[in-house]
């Protein structure tokens, strides 16, 4: 029998510096569920050497991968084409000074058949965290409690009248 444990821990990667402000968000609730992650920044474009190398290996370092990116937003994907569906790539298409989003969810959401990518709403870093967090709950007790009291404490936020 093979002694197997299991990657519990989430790449969160970004097109560049800018895109923090929105991804920090995914950072902050994987670390208030528990989960380990790694925050990096991979470029599709400036640095396609250093994004093949990471879609490569990242099997073997993480469970889940939350990319970032805006505009032609393109992280995404390569990293979902390069891994081979070895891992579930969510993408947070992110909106910016000079653009609406659109192009960077259309460009996140629509991927070929085959090369699946897991897709929030726009700016949607604390989502992209969360279903990576369900994502290694399945596997760590400890996640699942923390999201189950988290989702618990959200619904009762919601009051049920006005005042």
């Amino acid at each position: 029998m093979i002694n197997y444990k299991p990657i519990l821990k989430v790449a969160v990667i970004m097109g560049s510096k800018n895109d923090y402000s929105v991804m920090r968000e995914c950072e902050k609730i994987l670390k208030k569920l528990g989960v380990k992650c790694d925050v990096l920044i991979v470029s599709a474009h400036r640095t396609s050497d250093r994004l093949y190398k990471f879609a490569k290996t990242a099997h073997k370092k993480y469970s889940v991968v939350c990319a970032g990116a805006g505009r032609s937003a393109h992280l995404a994907g390569m990293c979902a084409s390069i891994m081979k569906k070895k891992i579930p790539v969510i993408g947070v298409p992110i909106k910016d000074k000079k653009t609406d989003g659109i192009a960077a969810l259309f460009s996140t959401n629509e991927m070929p058949n085959g090369i699946p990518v897991a897709t929030v709403a726009i700016d949607g870093a604390m989502n992209a965290g969360l279903l990576a967090a369900t994502i290694i709950s399945l596997q760590d007790s400890r996640v699942s409690q923390k999201l189950e009291k988290y989702m618990f404490d959200l619904t009762n936020s919601i009051k049920k009248r006005p005042r």
